[in-house]
C-alpha cells in the first residue's frame, strides 16, 4: 500500500494594509467584525491569494496601555493549516521590532489556543467578562463573556 503525500504550501508573511486586514477580516471572521485601526497588520499569503491576517494595536484594557504593551485585537485565517500560529509568532517579532516589550491576545472559552501555543505564547488568566465598558447605550458588535488572556514578552 502507497501512501500519498500533500505537497507541503508554501506560506509567507507579507504586509497588508488596514483596508486590506479589516476586508479580510470582515469576511472570515467567525465572530467578530474588524478593528477600527491599528499599529500594524500582517498578513499571511500561500503564493496566490492571503490566507490570514493578524491585526495589533493598543490594548483595548486601559490598564494594560502603558506604552510598552501591544494587543492582536484580530487573528483571522480561511482556516489554512498552521496559519495563525505563523500569525502570532509573526505579530510578536515585529512588536518587539518596534520596542514593544508585551504582547496580548485574548481568546473565547471555546477556543483551545492551540495556535498561541504553537507560536511560544503563555496563559496569563481568565477576564471576568463583565460586558461592556461604557454606560452609553450602544450596539455591541463583539463577544462580552469571560475570556482567556495570553502573553508573550522579553
Amino acid at each position: 500500500m502507497q501512501i500519498k503525500h500533500q505537497p507541503q504550501q508554501h506560506l509567507e508573511i507579507q504586509p497588508i494594509t488596514l483596508k486590506e486586514a479589516q476586508a479580510f477580516v470582515n469576511k472570515y471572521h467567525s465572530h467578530n467584525v474588524a478593528s477600527i485601526g491599528h499599529k500594524f497588520s500582517i498578513a499571511v499569503n500561500d503564493g496566490e491569494k492571503v490566507v490570514g491576517v493578524a491585526m495589533t494595536g493598543r490594548p483595548i484594557a486601559r490598564h494594560f496601555d502603558d506604552g510598552w504593551t501591544a494587543e492582536v485585537t484580530r487573528c483571522c485565517t480561511d482556516r489554512t493549516k498552521n496559519v495563525a500560529s505563523m500569525l502570532y509568532a509573526a505579530s510578536w517579532r515585529t512588536a518587539r521590532a518596534m520596542g514593544y516589550k508585551r504582547v496580548i491576545t485574548y481568546t473565547l472559552p471555546e477556543e483551545p489556543g492551540i495556535c498561541l501555543l504553537a507560536a511560544g505564547w503563555k496563559v496569563v488568566g481568565q477576564t471576568k467578562g463583565q460586558g461592556t465598558w461604557t454606560s452609553r447605550p450602544r450596539e455591541v458588535k463583539w463577544r462580552t463573556g469571560q475570556k482567556t488572556l495570553w502573553e508573550q514578552y522579553d
